[in-house]
């Protein structure tokens, strides 16, 4: 093995950097962005879906709010038969 000429200290100890454990840090490093890449477009994904879930909620709401109001309408109705007859 090849050792470099860079020399790491950590807590006033000098420790030499050999060429396989910069290597394998920069996979590592490389790993990480990969990673990071991924998660970001899963949360943009994910931030899509929500949006649509949210849009989709709404129109539910609105939806059954409009359904309540009918279904009283006609409760109201029978009530005004029963009574009138």
């Amino acid at each position: 093995m090849v050792q470099l000429s860079i020399v790491v200290d950590m807590a006033d100890k000098e420790y030499p950097v050999q060429e396989q454990d910069l290597r394998a840090l920069e996979i590592r490093v490389e790993e990480l962005i990969r990673a990071c890449a991924h998660l970001k477009d899963d949360n943009k994904t994910l931030r899509a879906q929500v949006e649509q879930l949210s849009v989709e909620r709404d129109k539910l709401l609105e939806n059954n709010a409009a359904a309540r109001v009918r279904v009283e309408s006609l409760i109201d109705r029978l009530k005004s038969i029963e009574t009138g007859s």
